[in-house]
């Protein structure tokens, strides 16, 4: 019998499966998250030959456009987005893409999409696999489904062989009740296999490696609890303000736009009890279970556990900006938090008493985006006369962005005087140690589109959990305004000084990166 080769099996698992034949339709082709992220990250997988040989990509909007000038902005998006290029392999990129122009209300628009599609499927020799992606405001959502159902095109063939998946840019809802009922509206249509909600933040090297971290290393799995951690730290720090988006963030807030997703999302990964394999169900019944086990913020003593805050103008790397209230289309008596931190509990066996400590906001210090596990001290120093408080914390950290990778602080020797210890922190960036720039997240979730992998997508119960814990704080607030009372933080801050307190108050304090 031959011997089996540990490193041939391993380097197995770290090549990537190449989809099947697919068509591509992007609904909102003219707008911004087209060019500057699903445009660039499809050329990027094909670029690697991650896309199948047939495959088209058809845009879908309302403005009008011809085929040629949907394939300049393409182009130019390409260009802005992808260091080295291929001149031959953009232009044989490029020579996939097309355009369809119509009003998303219009039922002619759609059976003359069909027609094009069957026409595309035939010249490409897709076989009647197609991803709809719906990057357009969350209003068109069921309209467009509707729609699409009317001429038959949300039904998956039945050969049971192909495919139709949509993709679902958050925000998913703007509460529970209103998610809750566009997911009754989806499910009318289609089936819970087809729907792909996306979140961006999933899609991280850093993100998808926390799963890996924890439970493929014996190291860190048995420490990984409270008899261990005294606390953990989340934090999504932006410098950019709100940019072209006021019409969406005065409605949205930063308690939805990032709190409820992005972090609600980080924050089950990073403790959340191991699946029982790494399959797509099995991962996110356990992400749901842990976010069933979030405490319910008290309502009535909502200050001492959530601090909200919005910025004023300030100094951003040395150049002035303004302020939210005075922004472009910002009401100028605006009670829209920009920042909120919070502090959150899970109550099980694993995590209770833990604090988890929350924040994000616009316009703070800089870009940061990280997940930092603090170790309780050493219950007792031989090293007299250091006590066991004076020794500093093991700090695991993991970073998402700018520079993904990770690190961990330890207590050392430092040479010379026989007591002279120091704080030592050995780590790694993913671009150092595998000299290759990280792929966007969007690749890995369109490629993960493609195979009909859905393990780093939301699924409907995780949708419903995560809203059922943030929806009560918002509600309070909109009852109460003087509830969390909005504090005022200098752009380029690290926020309000009352979300320094609020770690403060238990004798700890925020990490700045």
């Amino acid at each position: 019998m031959d011997s089996i080769n540990i490193e041939d099996i391993r380097g197995s698992f770290c090549i990537e499966t190449r989809p099947g034949p697919c068509g591509i339709i992007i609904f909102g082709a003219s707008g911004d998250l087209t060019y500057r992220k699903l445009i660039p990250a499809l050329f990027s997988l094909y670029n690697r030959d991650l896309l199948p040989n047939e495959f088209y990509i058809l845009g879908c909007a309302r403005t009008a456009m011809s085929d040629e000038e949907f394939r300049l902005k393409a182009h130019k998006a390409i260009v802005n987005a992808v260091k080295s290029l291929d001149q031959a392999k953009l232009n044989s990129f490029l020579n996939r893409l097309s355009y369809h122009a119509g009003d998303y209300y219009d039922t002619e628009t759609y059976r003359l999409l069909s027609a094009k599609l069957d026409e595309l499927d035939k010249g490409y020799s897709i076989g009647g696999n197609r991803i709809f992606y719906l990057a357009v405001p969350p209003d068109l959502y069921c309209p467009i489904i509707q729609m699409l159902n009317s001429v038959g095109l949300t039904n998956e063939p039945d050969d049971g062989r192909s495919y139709v998946h949509i993709v679902f840019e958050k925000p998913f809802g703007r509460d529970l009740k209103s998610a809750m009922a566009l997911d009754k509206e989806l499910h009318h249509v289609l089936l819970e296999r087809q729907i792909y909600r996306i979140d961006h933040y999933l899609g991280k090297e850093t993100v998808q490696n926390i799963l890996m971290f924890r439970f493929a290393n014996a190291v860190f799995e048995p420490i990984w609890n409270r008899r261990y951690i005294d606390h953990v730290q989340i934090t999504v720090a932006e410098t950019l303000g709100i940019e072209h988006r006021a019409g969406y963030f005065e409605r949205s807030g930063l308690l939805r736009d990032i709190f409820q997703n992005h972090i609600l999302q980080m924050l089950a990964l990073v403790s959340m009890e191991p699946p029982t394999s790494f399959n797509a169900d099995r991962v996110r019944d356990e992400r749901v279970k842990l976010l069933r086990s979030l405490r319910p913020f008290p309502l009535d003593d909502l200050d001492k556990f959530i601090v909200r805050g919005q910025y004023i103008s300030g100094k951003i790397d040395g150049e002035d900006v303004v302020g939210y209230r005075d922004e472009k289309d910002v009401n100028p008596n605006s009670q829209i938090e920009t920042f909120v931190s919070a502090k959150v509990f899970i109550d099980n066996w694993r995590w209770q008493g833990v604090p988890f400590y929350i924040r994000s906001g616009k316009r703070l210090a800089r870009k940061l985006s990280e997940i930092a596990i603090i170790f309780k001290n050493v219950p007792y120093s031989m090293f007299h006369p250091l006590p066991a408080e004076l020794l500093a914390n093991n700090v695991l950290v993991m970073n998402v962005q700018p520079e993904e990778g990770i690190s961990l602080t330890i207590q050392a020797k430092q040479p010379g005087a026989k007591l002279c210890m120091t704080s030592l922190t050995m780590a790694f960036r993913y671009k150092d140690i595998l000299g290759i720039e990280m792929p966007d997240a969007y690749e890995r979730l369109l490629l993960d589109c493609m195979l009909g992998d859905q393990t780093l997508f939301w699924r409907s119960d995780d949708v419903e959990s995560a809203w059922a814990f943030v929806t009560p704080v918002l509600q309070r607030w909109e009852d109460d305004p003087k509830v969390c009372p909005l504090n005022f933080y200098e752009s380029g801050s690290w926020g309000p000084r009352e979300s320094a307190g609020l770690i403060e108050r238990d004798g700890r304090k925020w990490r700045h990166g």
